[in-house]
């Protein structure tokens, strides 16, 4: 007997989690199937290898060819682009925009269970998904550029021919924000949009450089350059209509501590080809349409890499013996593997509560409010959690864990990217306090709706919430506090609406109910551990 885990492939990454299944259980019929079926596909072997390669494969910046002519191309291995047409055909950069009539109403959240299934098999394609999916928020300010560019969005066709995106079957859009010296502070920027020829209100042209250009083989990037009157959002094709270079130089690839099937560039625009995308001077507003669905998926993300992790873990437990018994029936280890399913449990119900408010938002303004003031919050405390939570589940495998034959390496290289991408932790945090400035009465709304759902004995942890509050208010180095309080207790709120009373008290117990801490496995004796994990993991 060699006491050692068989390969973990095989199953039903949705069927196999029981706490999403209850999350979906009152959508429409035929799109739970839709989960069922690709819950199947991402824990494949056939998909797991995929992903395997595309990230042993890292893309390949090609600058110039055999003539000494700049071509600025990324090549990437087959496994990543037949990822991508996977999850352009699932409708991941469509389908909250599509007419389906039966995702009519649940669009967001139907979207955001497939995105959360196919984070657990590969996060690097999910960067293109992702951003094309947002684009259309931001090309709705533009009418004009909206009729143009989203039937080619919306096909669900991947198309990665080099050609002129007017030709092309489908698109995919990536964004370009930062730049050197100023980072997250996009009012530094330098990079300049001077009117073209003509003077025709639709042609400009950009000059300078982005810092972090993720994606860079996408058909157009929607950019942030300065004109006379500000900052402006401008939507700019890679290759122009006769299919040659628009300008964009690719400098070099960023060699990132994870994420590597997706590339990730610095990049120079010469006398780049653009056209403006809403008003000149709200660049930032314009973009943010789009940054708000991005830090949606950022969560939804890191929940999928955290269910990912606990999967490996409770599947290794249930297999390796040590001291004469299997781990999952060793005290200590059931307590830990308990603790990790309700961070678990936690962080997909809060992801899918903040994405339901989307779907929500235009016809119910408390949605509406949810969905602002959340957004930053939920972003921050998901993407938070996903590092120290994969390195416990590393733990549980000792160090058959620590190798990289093991999928807990890419798992824990690639969690940290969320909680930087589309805003670090501090970002967020100003965010929620700008809410609370301008939107007072709202965000009290959205406390109240929050209390009703926590139910019987709120009071408490709701003043402690509200206290919290005006401190920052008054002290910025404190809204952290804030923001993780805020999270834990929509958490712990959404847990007692959705899920069994056991977990949501379990989880409210052990991180409202008791000083903070920096461990798991911190449960004790009143829940029963092993019926929590067997619950999550079933």
């Amino acid at each position: 007997m060699s006491n050692q885990t068989p390969i973990h492939a095989g199953h039903n990454a949705y069927l196999n989690d029981g706490a999403l299944v209850q999350m979906t259980s009152q959508m429409p019929e035929s799109v739970v199937s839709g989960f069922a079926s690709h819950g199947r596909w991402a824990a494949s072997s056939e998909a797991l290898d995929l992903a395997r390669l595309a990230n042993e494969n890292p893309p390949k910046l090609k600058s110039f060819d055999a003539r000494g002519e700049r071509v600025d191309l990324v090549e990437f291995h087959p496994a990543y682009h037949a990822l991508m047409r996977r999850g352009v055909a699932m409708g991941l950069t469509s389908s909250i925009w599509s007419d389906d009539p039966a995702e009519r109403g649940v669009r967001n959240e139907a979207r955001a269970v497939r995105f959360m299934l196919t984070s657990q098999l590969e996060t690097g394609h999910t960067c293109p998904l992702t951003m094309t999916h947002a684009s259309i928020a931001a090309l709705m300010t533009e009418p004009d550029v909206l009729k143009d560019w989203m039937p080619r969005i919306l096909t669900k066709e991947y198309d990665s021919s080099q050609k002129s995106p007017g030709t092309k079957k489908g698109l995919t859009i990536g964004m370009g924000m930062t730049e050197r010296q100023g980072g997250s502070d996009v009012r530094a920027n330098t990079t300049i949009a001077e009117r073209g020829d003509g003077g025709e209100s639709g042609n400009w042209r950009i000059n300078g450089e982005k810092w972090f250009f993720s994606a860079p083989m996408c058909d157009a990037f929607l950019v942030l350059a300065q004109t006379d009157v500000g900052l402006s959002c401008f939507l700019l094709p890679r290759l122009l209509p006769d299919g040659s270079n628009n300008g964009v130089q690719l400098q070099r690839l960023k060699d990132k501590i994870g994420n590597r099937s997706n590339a990730s560039s610095e990049v120079k625009f010469v006398d780049s080809f653009a056209t403006l995308v809403g008003e000149q001077g709200k660049g930032v507003r314009t973009i943010l349409e789009m940054v708000t669905l991005t830090r949606l998926d950022c969560a939804l993300g890191s929940a999928g890499q955290m269910r990912a992790a606990l999967s490996e873990a409770v599947f290794h437990c249930r297999h390796r013996e040590a001291f004469g018994k299997k781990l999952i029936d060793q005290p200590l280890m059931v307590r830990v593997l308990a603790d990790l399913a309700l961070e678990v449990a936690a962080a997909q119900a809060l992801t899918l509560r903040l994405a339901r408010s989307f779907d929500r938002a235009v016809t119910d303004d408390v949605e509406a409010g949810f969905a602002r003031l959340m957004t930053p919050v939920v972003k921050y405390w998901v993407c938070k959690s996903a590092t120290p939570m994969i390195l416990e589940t590393m733990e549980c495998l000792g160090g058959n864990g620590y190798v990289e034959d093991s999928v807990m390496a890419r798992l824990y290289r690639d969690a940290p990217l969320n909680g930087i991408w589309e805003g670090s932790g501090n970002i967020m945090c100003l965010d929620v306090l700008r809410v609370l400035r301008k939107a007072p009465n709202m965000a009290a709304t959205v406390l109240e709706s929050i209390s009703r759902d926590m139910g019987d004995s709120t009071n408490q942890t709701m003043d402690v919430l509200r206290l919290a509050g005006d401190i920052a208010l008054e002290d910025e180095g404190s809204a952290r506090i804030l923001t993780e309080q805020l999270a834990l207790t929509a958490a712990a709120a959404e847990m007692r609406r959705v899920l069994p009373v056991e977990l949501a008290d379990a989880f409210t117990e052990s991180r409202l109910g008791r000083p903070w801490r920096n461990t798991y496995g911190m449960m004790d004796s009143r829940y029963d551990a092993r019926a929590i994990v067997d619950y999550v993991c079933p």
